[in-house]
């Protein structure tokens, strides 16, 4: 009997002995690969970005560009705030919030808050129930500052938000009206924020090293409070040796006048000086250095014609006699 072998529509039949395999596949053996096991699950650490899942709001890395996106929606730089302070990255973001708020409340715009955060960071990681709230009472109710002045003060000083009432603001007070005699503090309210022991001490006894009695240097700061902010070295110093070496000026000058030591020594107190030995006359230290330019030049024309000296208030000019040595 013969097995037939059906291609497309036609037929034909071969005896089945005539079938044979060609010998190479005859000890051939097909295999075929194992059944694939199905994909690992791919881990979320370990996938590709367009493949992450949102993170979690409990990470740093989200509250830190939480942070950074508020202070920007206000104007605040908060780059130079967080290279300038990092200790804003240990902050939260209900914190900050909560400082803002507070900064709001005392009057201040937002014009004032971006200059107060940019000059002091600091503030924005300021305890706000132990440093804060009574930095401002203190300065309201001991120091007299008025709610209207306040912003005035913050903006020129705003690191007295950051100090202690106890360690630093209330000594400092108690030193500018005790030991100084200043009644009126709030009118020189940004030197709360200074040291007695680094900042005004210091200077107190440079003046009485360089010929001040005690009394006449509490007198120069009392009547010139910003006095204690100027540099030893930078400031005091050299325009001091001017004043006498150059100058040949009294040191009682300086008593009367210390706000001689504001004016720039080498815009304004040498060229007016030079001007006035030139003219061959002495002006006041206030007259010399207050008036605008114009005005100072007419008081020393008014000193060159005169015949004596002239004696007025609230100026004085003395004529120099070159023939005399």
């Amino acid at each position: 009997m013969q097995e037939t072998l059906h291609l497309s529509s036609s037929s034909f039949s071969l005896p089945k002995s005539s079938i044979s395999p060609p010998k190479a596949l005859k000890s051939t053996t097909i295999s075929f690969p194992p059944h694939p096991k199905p994909p690992t699950p791919i881990s979320p650490q370990l996938s590709s970005a367009t493949s992450l899942p949102p993170p979690p709001t409990t990470s740093p890395n989200f509250q830190l560009q939480e942070k950074l996106l508020f202070l920007d929606s206000l104007g605040i730089d908060s780059f130079h705030c967080l290279t300038s302070h990092p200790l804003i990255i240990s902050s939260s973001l209900s914190d900050l919030k909560s400082i803002i708020d507070f900064l709001y409340s005392i009057n201040l715009t937002i014009l004032d808050i971006r200059r107060v955060l940019h000059m002091c960071p600091d503030i924005l990681t300021t305890p706000l129930s132990s440093i804060l709230r009574p930095a401002v009472t203190f300065l309201l109710r001991e120091a007299h500052v008025t709610g209207d002045n306040l912003p005035f003060v913050l903006r020129r000083r705003p690191r007295l938000l950051t100090k202690s009432v106890e360690q630093s603001l209330r000594p400092t007070l108690y030193f500018l009206q005790s030991t100084i005699g200043i009644e009126d503090v709030s009118k020189c309210a940004t030197l709360l924020s200074c040291s007695v022991e680094t900042k005004f001490i210091p200077r107190m006894d440079y003046f009485q090293r360089i010929g001040f009695s005690r009394r006449d240097a509490k007198v120069m700061f009392r009547r010139f409070p910003s006095l204690f902010c100027y540099s030893i070295e930078e400031n005091l110093e050299p325009k001091f040796d001017y004043f006498v070496v150059e100058m040949g000026r009294e040191l009682k000058e300086l008593t009367v006048f210390p706000q001689y030591f504001s004016f720039s020594l080498e815009k304004r107190i040498k060229p007016r000086h030079r001007m006035c030995v030139e003219k061959g006359v002495c002006l006041s230290l206030p007259v010399m250095l207050k008036s605008h330019e114009s005005r100072f030049r007419d008081r020393l024309d008014v000193c060159c014609s005169s015949s004596m000296p002239v004696r007025a208030s609230p100026f004085w000019c003395t004529k120099f006699d070159h023939n005399v040595t």
